[in-house]
């Protein structure tokens, strides 16, 4: 059995398993079938070969005979026809001679072989056509100006019929509008003629669509007579008639005529109901449809309202429609009756039947109409009245019954419905087979579907007489049919929500009295293929980079493909778009990458895919064509056109301008405008020639600037702008400095000034300068001002006056009395007298405090003097003031002054005062600066500002367990302690220590530090190699036999009878806790924490082993001892040698100090 394709149809058995069991069985035998034919109204070209269709199957291979207008078409007789090999196809070539045309006629393909005979439909082949238009003369066309006119067109009958249209003879369209229209039957219709229509050329045009040939009919020349005389410019389309008088009309239908009219239309084509109205004014056409609404969905207007179209029609569209053509004369109506006529469409159309010995079945042929079809039945292509008679077989109307069918018996059944609209035709064979079950699709299929979706499992099968199909699941239990199942009678298996419980191995089984057959389908059901972070729509500003997101969640048993496209097209990954696992980045976008970006992720099974749109924005295109209008004295209209706003709208519009006398070729800013605004009236100054350019502003950023403007100049005038920023200042104590801002070109300046409230005359002087010193005046005394600027046009307005002040001069006196009233640990409350603000020589600006912190009262601690200042401002009789952040603890001066703008005075008296003790600062440092296995060594440095005399720190702390925290623990050391060794319950305890220095007031800010995690330190699960046992025996019989040594060496040595001992400072130590007279601990500084000079070597420095031997010492000394063996005299001097070596060991560790000891 050869493999085949079928399609999956669970609804249609009779259809699609015939076909599958003869395509799977090349050896069986079946009945004849049409599969190809030409359509029912052939049209053909007259240019080229015929080619009529038949192509049918069947076995054995059915052979082709052809009937054309009802009679047998001998092929063979006919040079110019030939049929196709093993097809039933036609072909008439006309190289040879003949015409197309003697081949019209109807056709109709006979398929035989020798289970029965197939037809084809009555082919009505037909010759194209595409007549010339008869020659005829047209006489000009009068008609009088407002009436209506028909231009008629009557194009020549083709086959096809053509399209046609209207042209002049430049082959320019006629321009159709609500007045001038082509009707349906290509007429061109005037509801009213104006003057302007009066043309020669309009031509009626009909295309043929199978020549692709264009007839032109003879052009009509239509001359309009008028009233009044005619003039082309005086049309406009509010005034048609140029002022003339021309009569009205009422509305009347030019198409159709009368009051109503009928017409019918087939089923599922197309309707099209037309009235054509003339009247002056045009009418207005409505249409609507009587004893109910149109169908909306259905209906379109064409033709500016004189036509309705609907398509598809049905039965109900039938009925009244009305349409009405009103102008404000009058209306009329015409009602058009539609009848819905059809020709035979199926109800039921007979399909093949495969059946088994003794077995019943029945062939249906339904179908309908308007009128009713007449339904006749043919075997093989007769009629079934002239069939030899068959008892197993019964004709009952539209419907063929069969009993009992025996071996033999298979034919060709055709199925006629017609009417006076046309005709249906259907072949359906009656097979009678007998066949055991046997499964038709391949076997052992793996099917993948998709968790909670619905799935089908084919099992496609057949058998003669028909088996009984079962599904089983695992090769266990019943059968599979209910509930999430449902057995399809074509064998098709649906799961209706598969789920991960549902996979496995599906078994379905045929069985018939003739036997069985069974085929397996593995069913695996995988997670969806998803995108879980879809790429959203973003806008990127030109040279920026844009990133799309595309995160995907998959089955991990399907291996899946992401790819990216652009507007639909796929996207190139090139040297500047980056794809990962995640995202698309695109470096650098400009406006090619601006579209719609679509990530699209495929498995084998299933796909998913989400889109978002990238916007490219850039700065705007810089204005063009700008225009100056409207000129003024002092003003003009610029107009320009804006540039692309490239997808970011403009906000605004910055004007700028340029002059040519004063500070040519620099642009200065004139005004902005908002961004709809494209005509602006710009004010100006006089006496400037002008140029304008325009810059385009967006949210990106500005525009280049636009070309400039012609140039325009304004005309002088006098100033009408007062100068800005008036002002009087005394740069020194017996002068004013009187300035202004300049505002304008060219000007010279009146000033004015006199002294305040005192009636003098005004003083008065002209400048060209912004300023003007006035010279010898008092100390700080009130002045009014004003201004007026003034060309040579003539002066400007006057300014409001204003009051300047002349110079000021050094206060006179000092605040008295400063003193303190309380004074805590950081602030301090002061009091003082006043100054008379006489004194002050100027504009009283404040009290100035200065103060310094002269010491600390912390011993041995080092302060900055600093000066520091504060301000106070107050006129009252009693002044204070608030002196805060002071360092507790410590001892403060302070004096204070009285200030003006400019100057200082004299100091007030010095006043010290001390802060009071208050709590430290946080510890400098506090770290663990090493770990053992079993131990944590915490090490802390003082605070930088005890604030106090320390007695103490504070230690807090408590085991660290994730979010659990163990009970806390109090340690407390003195002052000098700045360490502390831990040991730990167990390697992996973690602890939080929060540490603070303590005062007599209290404890200070708390320093928090948390031990680390010993995972995070490598040394912690390393072997310490000094614990293990072999090392330490190594080393104590490495001591021993050094030791032994130095017995030996040193009585050797001994035996001369002297020996210098090493000569050791005698240094004092300080120690560890020094107390003052009055009991508390002294503040030691930095110096304190230096090793003792003399003492040994750190641990962690290096020690440079003394190369010197008892001889260095014995020989040539003078050194004595007493008789117990102690030093007389003084020490003995090394020689040269220890003098060029290093450091020293001391006597603590040299080896043979400890030799003497153990002697």
């Amino acid at each position: 059995m050869s493999k085949c394709t079928w399609y999956d149809n669970c609804q249609s058995l009779y259809q699609s398993i015939p076909w599958l069991v003869y395509c799977c069985n090349p050896k069986l035998k079946q009945p004849p079938t049409i599969v190809k034919q030409s359509v029912k109204d052939y049209i053909v070209d007259p240019r080229d070969n015929i080619i009529i269709e038949c192509e049918a199957k069947g076995n054995p291979v059915p052979t082709f005979s052809w009937r054309r207008n009802g009679k047998f078409f001998n092929i063979g007789k006919d040079p110019r026809v030939t049929m196709r090999k093993r097809s039933g196809t036609l072909e008439i070539g006309f190289r040879s001679g003949g015409r197309p045309e003697d081949y019209e006629g109807e056709y109709q393909c006979f398929a035989t072989n020798d289970l029965g005979v197939a037809l084809s439909n009555k082919i009505l082949l037909r010759v194209s056509k595409a007549p010339l238009w008869p020659k005829e003369v047209l006489e000009p066309v009068m008609v009088t100006e407002g009436s209506p006119l028909v231009l008629p067109c009557n194009p020549p009958p083709g086959l096809p019929p053509p399209y046609t249209f209207w042209m002049n003879s430049g082959m320019v369209p006629i321009p159709q509008d609500k007045r001038v229209s082509m009707g349906l039957n290509g007429d061109l219709y005037f509801s009213n003629v104006l003057a302007k229509d009066a043309h020669t050329d309009y031509s009626c045009n009909a295309r043929f669509p199978f020549t692709h040939t264009i007839q032109q009919k003879n052009p009509f020349t239509l001359r309009v007579q008028t009233k009044e005389l005619y003039n082309d410019t005086s049309y406009n389309a509010t005034d048609p008639y140029g002022g003339r008088k021309v009569a009205e009309s009422t509305p009347n239908f030019l198409s159709p005529s009368g009051s109503e009219s009928t017409k019918m239309v087939l089923r599922d084509e197309k309707l099209l109901l037309e009235c054509i109205a003339a009247g002056l004014p045009t009418p207005t056409v409505k249409w609507f449809k009587k004893g109910g609404d149109l169908p909306a969905r259905k209906v379109k207007f064409e033709n500016y309202n004189k036509t309705l179209k609907i398509i598809n029609v049905s039965e109900e569209d039938a009925g009244e429609y009305v349409c009405m053509a009103n102008n404000h004369l009058g209306s009329i109506r015409h009602s058009i009756f539609v009848q819905v006529k059809a020709a035979p469409y199926w109800l039921d159309k007979p399909t093949n039947l495969v059946l088994a010995p003794d077995e019943n079945g029945r062939l249906v042929c339904r179908a309908n109409g308007n009128p009713k079809p007449n339904i006749q039945w043919l075997i093989n292509g007769q009629p079934v009245e002239s069939s030899p008679p068959n008892p197993s077989r019964q004709e009952l109307g539209d419907t063929i019954i069969f009993r009992s069918v025996q071996m033999g018996s298979s034919a060709v059944y055709q199925c006629n419905a017609s009417n006076q609209h046309g005709y249906l035709l259907a072949n359906a064979f009656v097979s009678v087979l007998d066949m055991p079950p046997r499964m038709l699709g391949p076997k052992n299929q793996l099917i993948k579907v998709i968790e909670n979706n619905r799935t089908f499992l084919d099992c496609p099968f057949f058998g003669s007489p028909l088996p009984e199909l079962r599904w089983f699941k695992n090769g266990q239990g019943s059968g599979l049919d209910g509930g999430q199942y449902r057995v399809y009678i074509n064998g098709t298996l649906e799961i209706k929500r598969a789920r991960a419980e549902d996979e496995g191995t599906y078994t379905c089984l045929a069985n018939s009295i003739l036997g069985s057959a069974e085929n397996q389908v593995r069913l695996e059901v995988k997670e969806p293929t998803r995108i879980v972070r879809a790429p959203e729509h973003q806008s990127a500003i030109r040279g920026s980079t844009a990133r799309f997101n595309c995160k995907v969640k998959s089955d991990p048993t399907l291996p899946i493909t992401v790819t990216w496209t652009k507007d639909d097209k796929p996207l190139n990954m090139g040297w500047r778009l980056r794809k990962d696992e995640e995202s698309l980045t695109i470096p650098n976008v400009n406006e090619g990458d601006e579209g719609t970006y679509s990530c699209t992720v495929k498995s084998e099974i299933d796909q998913d895919s989400a889109s978002a749109r990238l916007t490219v924005l850039d700065r705007p295109d810089p204005p063009i064509d700008l225009d100056l209008s409207d000129p003024a004295a002092r003003s003009i209209r610029l107009t320009w056109i804006p540039g692309n706003d490239h997808r970011s709208p403009v906000t605004q519009f910055l004007v700028q301008f340029e002059e040519n006398r004063w500070e040519p070729g620099r642009w200065q800013n004139l005004s902005t405008y908002p961004g709809d605004l494209n005509s602006v009236i710009l004010q100006l100054a006089p006496f400037v020639n002008y140029q304008f350019r325009v810059i385009a502003i967006n949210s990106v950023g500005q525009s280049k600037p636009s070309r400039p403007s012609l140039r325009y100049k304004t005309s002088g005038a006098a100033p009408d702008a007062i100068p800005k920023g008036l002002r009087g200042w005394g740069s020194k104590k017996d002068n004013m400095e009187i300035s202004w801002e300049r505002n304008g070109p060219n000007l010279r300046y009146n000033v004015w000034w006199r002294r305040k409230e005192l009636e003098e005359e005004w003083n008065n002087v002209t400048t060209m300068e912004s300023k003007y010193v006035v010279q010898n005046t008092e100390t700080y005394v009130p002045y009014e001002i004003k201004i007026q600027a003034m060309n040579e046009f003539g002066p400007g307005p006057e300014s409001n006056v204003v009051t300047g002040y002349s110079g000021e001069d050094k206060p006179t006196d000092a605040p008295t009395d400063l003193q303190m009233s309380k004074v805590d640990d950081t602030t301090a409350h002061i009091h003082w007298k006043p100054v008379d603000l006489n004194s002050v020589q100027g504009e009283f600006k404040e009290y100035r405090l200065y103060y310094w912190r002269e010491s600390s009262l912390v011993p041995g601690l080092v302060v900055s003097k600093e000066k520091k200042t504060k301000g106070f401002y107050s006129t009252v009789a009693g002044p204070s003031g608030i002196l805060s952040d002071l360092v507790p603890y410590s001892k403060y001066k302070m004096f204070m002054v009285v200030a003006n703008n400019r100057f200082e005075g004299p100091p007030s008296n010095t006043v010290e005062f001390t802060t009071k003790e208050g709590v430290p600062d946080a510890p400098r440092f506090f770290r663990i600066n090493r770990r053992s296995f079993d131990t944590i060594h915490l090490q802390w440095d003082k605070p930088l500002e005890p604030n106090g005399i320390l007695i103490a720190y504070q230690l807090k702390y408590h085991t660290v367990n994730g979010s659990r925290v163990g009970h806390t623990q109090l340690e407390t050391f003195y002052p000098n302690v700045t360490d502390f060794s831990l040991r730990l319950p167990d390697r992996s305890t973690r602890y939080k220590f929060f540490l603070s220095a303590r005062t007599t007031v209290g404890a200070g800010e708390v320093f928090a530090e948390e031990s680390p995690h010993f995972a995070n330190e490598a040394y912690i699960d390393q072997v310490d190699i000094a614990t293990q046992g072999w090392f330490i025996g190594l080393m104590c019989a490495i001591a021993l036999i050094i030791l032994i040594l130095l017995i030996v060496c040193f009585i050797k040595r001994s035996r001369g009878g002297k020996y210098p001992v090493r000569d050791k400072k005698d240094l004092p130590l300080d120690p560890v806790d020094q107390k003052d007279q009055d009991g508390s601990f002294d503040y030691h500084s930095d110096e304190d924490n230096k090793p003792l000079q003399g003492s040994q070597t750190s641990l962690d420095g290096n020690v440079k082993e003394s190369d010197d031997s008892l001889v260095d010492y014995g020989e040539g000394g003078d050194g004595q001892f007493n008789e117990d063996g102690s030093f007389i005299g003084q020490y003995t001097v090394k020689k040269d040698k220890d003098e060029t070596e290093g450091n020293e060991s001391s006597e603590a560790t040299s080896p043979v100090n400890a030799i003497y000891s153990l002697a």
